[in-house]
């Protein structure tokens, strides 16, 4: 799939998706993404969604009160947040305190969806939930409550917030977890507060303050837990060893590689033949030629690298156009530019990158290639992280991919596009998706990049 549309790759070895993104890592990243999941939050009361003549919102539509005498069940002073909670995330909270419990001090806060009567108590209602004031009850959907936790009154602070990865509702009491819930609601949820007799006034808190209950410490709790559960999983014998060294084979690193086993020749157990055999059959082809295929391009030298494989494997670059030499003349040209040569770069591109002009797929990458022209300062334009020594890597990755497509006792051709190790983080993704599927696309958003960085910062468990 590039730029949405989904393409074949007609037994290219090069990934085009990692081509056409032609990535850049780090705050670039983490900007992209912080876009992609942003959402609104909750910020105040919603005036226009609430019981009208049983509630009376003040004016920073920040606190609610009961004007008058209720005459029956049905006269609550409900009010729902301005926008739904956002379900983007590990969990969502907020607050409201008690300044006044009135007659009969009959306040509940929760979560209600679209559409819901507001004069009804949250949880009375299908799809909604409630914690009481005056019974300390959990009403979950029907009129009927369930013991749950204790009163609370004037002056009291109580919470009410969602996790995303257990799917409950949890509350709290003056800063104190009170307990949690199942939510058997997956739509759309909405902070919900409600006042039910004369005199009763509430004040809510959406972040705008900080809470009374230790918010933050309560998400890394839960982050912590499942990070124990994670590590406390029981993996083979030296399997991040094979892995790892899979890798090293996989992308050519002989020199790494050689260093590596003799720093692991005395501490590590042999593997299972079958193993050792599996791993190494497919990834130790052209060892050395691929090594060296590297070391050219990332030293810039593409023309000896691009000889090199006409004379070792010619079928890799016989079509001009193909993804692999577009890639090649691409760094020729970018080459040019990383050492001001501009007239030469312009020469090259019009000998040699004219052609890709025609191929569909390769517009845009080949549109940014050639906007390096239109800066003084290249290296410092939107299209300077072309000069990086990351896209010497990913060239270098291409002609590693093209090579061991060639292997004659390969029997998945494409399998020389990525390593295990990649194959693994892969299938991690997709599982966390299809978990996060499971809630209806609620909680957090996995992203590989994000959680291996995490994963660099924090310390080792146990």
């Amino acid at each position: 799939m590039v730029n949405g549309q989904q393409v074949s790759t007609g037994g290219d070895p090069v990934d085009l998706f990692r081509l056409a993104s032609w990535c850049r890592s780090g705050p670039e990243w983490d900007r992209m993404v912080s876009e992609i999941e942003w959402e609104d939050e909750p910020t105040h009361l919603n005036t226009m969604n609430s019981s009208g003549g049983f509630n009376v919102v003040s004016v920073d539509k920040l606190s609610v009160s009961y004007p008058g005498t209720r005459s029956h069940g049905h006269d609550v002073g409900a009010v729902q947040a301005n926008c739904a909670a956002p379900t983007r995330r590990l969990m969502y909270y907020f607050e409201m305190t008690v300044k006044n419990a009135g007659q009969k001090g009959r306040v509940a806060i929760g979560f209600t969806p679209p559409g819901v009567k507001m004069c009804r108590q949250p949880g009375w209602e299908e799809n909604s939930c409630g914690y009481h004031g005056d019974d300390g009850m959990i009403y979950r959907g029907q009129g009927k409550g369930e013991s749950f936790g204790p009163t609370f009154t004037s002056g009291d602070t109580v919470g009410a917030g969602i996790n995303y990865a257990s799917q409950e509702f949890f509350f709290t009491k003056n800063g104190k977890l009170v307990g949690t819930v199942n939510k058997h609601v997956k739509g759309p949820l909405f902070p919900t507060i409600a006042v039910h007799s004369q005199n009763e006034e509430l004040t809510v808190n959406f972040g705008k303050h900080p809470f009374l209950f230790n918010f933050e410490a309560y998400v890394l709790e839960e982050r912590t837990k499942h990070q124990t559960t994670i590590e406390k999983s029981t993996l083979p014998v030296n399997v991040s060893h094979w892995i790892v060294r899979s890798y090293l084979l996989h992308y050519g690193y002989e020199d790494t590689l050689n260093s590596f086993d003799i720093a692991s020749k005395n501490s590590l157990q042999p593997a299972p033949v079958a193993q050792e055999n599996s791993i190494e059959h497919c990834e130790a082809y052209a060892l050395n030629r691929r090594k060296i295929l590297r070391q050219l391009i990332r030293n810039g030298e593409i023309d000896s690298a691009f000889s090199k494989l006409q004379g070792w494997y010619p079928q890799t670059v016989q079509n001009e156009t193909s993804t692999l030499c577009f890639l090649l003349r691409a760094q020729k040209f970018i080459e040019h530019i990383r050492v001001g040569e501009l007239e030469a770069a312009v020469k090259y591109a019009r000998a040699q990158l004219a052609k890709f002009f025609s191929v569909k797929l390769l517009e845009n990458l080949l549109q940014n290639c050639i906007a390096l022209l239109a800066y003084d300062q290249p290296a410092e334009s939107c299209v300077g992280y072309l000069l990086d020594a990351n896209q010497r890597e990913l060239v270098a990755d291409a002609v590693n991919a093209a090579v061991l497509s060639t292997d004659p006792a390969a029997k998945d051709r494409q399998g020389g596009v990525s390593s295990h190790l990649e194959r693994l983080l892969r299938q991690l993704t997709a599982c966390s998706v299809e978990r996060r599927s499971l809630t209806s696309d609620q909680g957090e958003t996995f992203h590989l990049h994000q959680a291996l960085r995490a994963a660099g910062k924090r310390p080792m468990l146990g």
